[in-house]
C-alpha cells in the first residue's frame, strides 16, 4: 500500500477502463497484500526471480487454474511504447490469454517445471557440521570488499539500509577488534542520519536511497526499518559512545510513539511515499516556506545547515539533508556555536508544527505481529539503554496489547486491523514477537514476557519444525497448502525468522539452563549451512547467531537487596558497554527471587552481599567473583573471547 511504483501501475493499468474491463473478461484477478500474506508472496517472488533473473514490486504473476505460474514480472507500462516499454500490459494480458487458449497444454507442462523448480529452490539439506569462525570471517571479508568507502554502504544506487549488516558487523568488530571495520559501521550511519533519507524534521528513516548519497529517497516510511535501525544506532552509541547516535535512536522511537501508534497501543505498519498524488511533496522545502515560517536568524541557519537553496535537489524544492557540520554552519550565518543546536531544534519544532498543515502520506492502519516484535525490541532496548523508563513503559504496553489481541495459547494471529484479527501467524511473526519479549524481560524484569518468549518458541517447534533438515518452515503444518512451504534464510530488509530463531533458541538456553534449547539452535544453523559455505553475505543475521554460538555469554544477574532499592550504579556500566552476547536478569531478595528461580535458575542461591545490588557474572557456568562495585563489574562485562580462542 505505500509502494510508489505500485501506485503508478494501479493508475495507468488497473483503474485503466479499457484495461480493467479486458481483464475482468478474461482473467481471475486476485490482489495480494504481500504484508498480509508473505508466504504467497514468497512463493510467487522465487517464481518471477526464477524465470526473469529479477523481482520486486509491483508484481504480477500469470497462473494456471491450479495455481502454478507460466510467466510474471514486475512494473509493466501500461501500453505499447509507454515509458520506453515494447510491450504494454494489455498487450501482454492479450498475448498470454491468446496463448493459452491455443498452447494450453504446452503453458500447463512449462508450469509444471516452474512448480518444480520453486520447490527445489525451496528445498534445503540438512548439514552434517556446524558453520563456525571461518564463515563469519569471509563474510566480514566480503562486506569490506563490497563497501562503498566514499559513501558509506554496501551497494551503488540504489542504496538500502540493511541494519542486519550493520549489527553483524558491529559483533565483528568486538570479536576482531578491527578498525576497518568500525570506520565502515560509522561512515554508512553518519551519512544516514546526515541524509535525505533521515526525516531531518519528524525522525524516522524513509525506505531507501535512490542515489548513492543517501539523499533522494523513495518516501515510504516502514515501521521494520526504523525499528531496526534504532536498534542498530544503540549498538554504535554503546560502541563509541558518541552522542548523536543515542539522539538519532531518540528521535526515531519518538516518531513511532507519536505517528505510528495505534490508539490501542500497537504500531501501524507504514506511510506511503505519496501525498496528494506527488511523491515525497510532504517532506520537501522551498526557501520561501522555510522563511514563512522561522525568524530569519533561525531561517539563515537552517538553510545553511539542511542545503536549501532557491534550484533545490527534488523537483525544484529541497530534501533537507546536513550539508555541513553544524558549527560551520553557524559560523557561517553568524550563530553562536554553542547556541546552534538549540536553534537548530526549536526550528525543527516550528517547522514539524507547519508541516502538520500539509496533507499527509496514507498510513497502512494494519498492526503486523512480526513487525510489532521488532518495534517491541526497539523500545525495550532503547528504555534500557538511554535509561529512559518511558520507552519501557511502551514497549509494555505494545506487548500487553499484541498478547490480547493476537495471540492465544500460543497461536499466533498476524493481522489486527479495523477491530478484528486475521491471517495465520507465520515463522517471522513468532520468531521476532518472542525476540521482543526476551528483550523486554531484559529491560523490565518481568517473568511473564520470559514465558511468553518460551510459548511462541515452543509452538514454532511444534507446528513449523522441518523435522529431517533442520530449521523452520514459514507456514505452520496444518496452514493453506500452496505450491511449496518455503524455509526463509536469507536475511534482507528484513532478518529471515529462521536467523531470528536461532538467536531466541541461544538466549533461552542461557536464561533456562535447558541445553535442548541450543540443540535446537544448532539444528537450525546447520540447515542454513550451505547458504552460509556459499554465499555467507546472504544471512548476516544468522552469522550474528553464530557468532553467540561461539562465544562465552556472559550470564548476568543483578540482585538488589529489596524490590524498591537501586541497582543503577551497576546497570549505568551495562547500558554503555556493548556486550551482545549475553543474557541479563535483574531481580530483587524475597519473593520476587523466589519467583524468579523456577523460570531462570540462574537466580537460584545469588544474593544482595552487605544490602548493597550486587552483580555476578558467569560463562559458561564459571562464574566471577559477585562484585557490588560498578568498576570491577565494568571489567567483568568488558572481558571478549576473541575468534582466535574458538576451539
Amino acid at each position: 500500500s505505500t509502494c510508489h511504483w505500485c501506485h503508478v501501475m494501479e493508475r495507468e493499468s488497473f483503474e485503466d477502463e479499457e484495461i480493467a474491463a479486458y481483464l475482468n473478461e478474461n482473467y481471475v484477478l486476485i490482489k495480494v497484500d504481500r504484508e498480509e500474506r508473505p508466504d504467497i508472496d514468497e512463493t510467487y517472488m522465487t517464481a518471477v526471480n526464477l524465470m526473469t533473473g529479477r523481482g520486486g514490486w509491483p508484481m504480477t504473476v500469470w497462473l494456471t487454474p491450479d495455481g502454478k505460474p507460466f510467466f510474471g514480472g514486475t512494473y509493466f507500462p501500461a501500453r505499447d511504447g509507454d515509458r520506453g516499454a515494447g510491450s504494454g500490459f494489455l498487450t501482454l494480458a492479450q498475448r498470454l490469454r491468446a496463448a493459452y487458449d491455443a498452447e494450453g497444454d504446452q503453458i500447463a507442462a512449462h508450469a509444471d517445471k516452474v512448480a518444480e523448480a520453486i520447490r527445489q529452490a525451496s528445498a534445503r539439506p540438512a548439514a552434517e557440521q556446524m558453520p563456525g569462525v571461518r564463515e563469519m570471517q569471509s563474510a566480514a571479508v566480503a562486506y569490506r570488499q563490497s563497501h562503498d568507502a566514499a559513501r558509506g554502504g554496501f551497494s551503488g544506487a540504489p542504496k538500502f539500509p540493511q541494519p542486519s549488516i550493520l549489527e553483524f558487523l558491529l559483533r565483528n568488530q568486538r570479536r576482531t577488534q578491527e578498525s576497518g571495520t568500525l570506520v565502515m559501521i560509522r561512515r554508512q550511519l553518519d551519512a544516514m542520519a546526515a541524509g535525505g533519507i533521515y526525516d531531518q524534521i519528524g525522525g524516522g528513516f524513509h525506505r531507501y536511497s535512490t542515489d548513492a548519497n543517501w539523499l533522494v529517497p523513495h518516501f515510504e516510511k516502514m515501521l521494520y526499518d526504523n525499528a531496526q535501525l534504532v536498534s542498530v544506532y544503540l549498538s554504535a552509541y554503546q560502541v563509541t559512545g558518541i552522542e548523536a547516535y543515542a539522539r538519532i535512536a531518540r528521535e526515531t522511537l519518538d516518531y513511532l510513539a507519536r505517528e505510528m501508534q495505534s490508539p490501542e497501543g500497537g504500531f501501524y505498519s507504514a506511510t506511503d511515499a505519496d501525498s496528494e498524488g506527488v511523491e515525497g511533496k510532504f517532506f520537501v522545502w522551498t526557501p520561501d516556506e522555510i522563511d514563512a515560517v522561522l525568524e530569519p536568524n533561525e531561517a539563515a541557519l537552517v538553510k545553511r545547515y539542511y542545503g536549501v537553496t532557491a534550484a533545490g535537489n527534488f523537483e525544484h524544492a529541497n530534501i533537507l539533508h546536513v550539508a555541513m557540520p553544524l558549527d560551520k554552519a553557524a559560523a557561517a550565518v553568524g550563530v553562536k556555536p554553542d547556541e546552534a543546536r538549540a536553534v537548530i531544534d526549536a526550528a525543527r519544532r516550528k517547522l514539524y508544527d507547519a508541516r502538520l498543515g500539509r496533507v499527509p502520506p496514507h498510513t497502512d492502519a494494519k498492526v503486523i505481529a512480526a513487525w510489532n516484535g521488532l518495534a517491541l525490541t526497539a523500545f525495550a532496548r532503547g528504555g534500557f539503554v538511554l535509561g529512559e523508563p518511558r520507552y519501557t513503559a511502551q514497549a509494555r504496553r505494545t506487548a500487553d496489547f499484541l498478547l490480547e489481541k493476537l495471540e492465544s495459547d500460543g497461536r499466533l494471529m498476524r493481522i489486527y486491523n479495523n477491530g478484528t484479527a486475521s491471517a495465520e501467524g507465520t515463522l517471522e511473526d513468532y520468531a521476532f514477537l518472542a525476540a521482543g519479549f526476551l528483550d523486554l524481560f531484559e529491560a523490565g524484569g518481568d517473568v511473564r514476557d520470559l514465558q511468553a518468549a518460551e510459548r511462541l518458541m515452543e509452538a514454532l517447534e511444534l507446528r513449523f519444525i522441518d523435522a529431517e533438515a533442520g530449521g523452520y518452515f514459514q507456514t505452520p503444518a496444518d496452514g493453506e497448502k500452496l505450491i511449496a512451504r518455503q524455509k526463509p534464510d536469507n536475511d534482507g530488509a528484513l532478518p529471515s525468522g529462521n536467523s531470528v530463531a536461532a538467536l531466541n533458541l541461544l538466549r533461552l538456553a542461557e536464561f533456562t539452563s535447558n541445553d535442548e534449547y541450543r540443540k535446537r539452535a544448532d539444528a537450525v544453523v546447520k540447515g542454513v549451512s550451505g547458504l552460509l559455505a556459499r554465499a555467507p553475505r546472504a544471512a548476516p543475521m544468522m552469522l550474528a547467531a553464530l557468532d553467540f554460538r561461539n562465544d562465552l555469554p556472559k550470564e548476568i544477574v543483578i540482585v538488589k537487596p529489596a524490590p524498591g532499592a537501586s541497582a543503577d550504579a551497576l546497570l549505568d556500566k551495562l547500558r554503555a558497554a556493548f556486550v551482545p552476547n549475553r543474557v541479563l536478569v535483574v531481580t530483587a531478595e524475597g519473593a520476587p527471587a523466589e519467583a524468579f528461580s523456577a523460570a531462570v535458575p540462574l537466580v537460584e542461591g545469588k544474593k544482595a552481599l552487605e544490602g548493597r545490588a550486587t552483580a555476578y557474572v558467569c560463562e559458561k557456568q564459571l562464574c566471577a567473583l559477585p562484585t557490588s562495585d560498578p568498576d570491577t563489574f565494568a571489567a567483568q562485562i568488558a572481558q571478549v573471547r576473541k575468534y582466535s580462542e574458538v576451539e
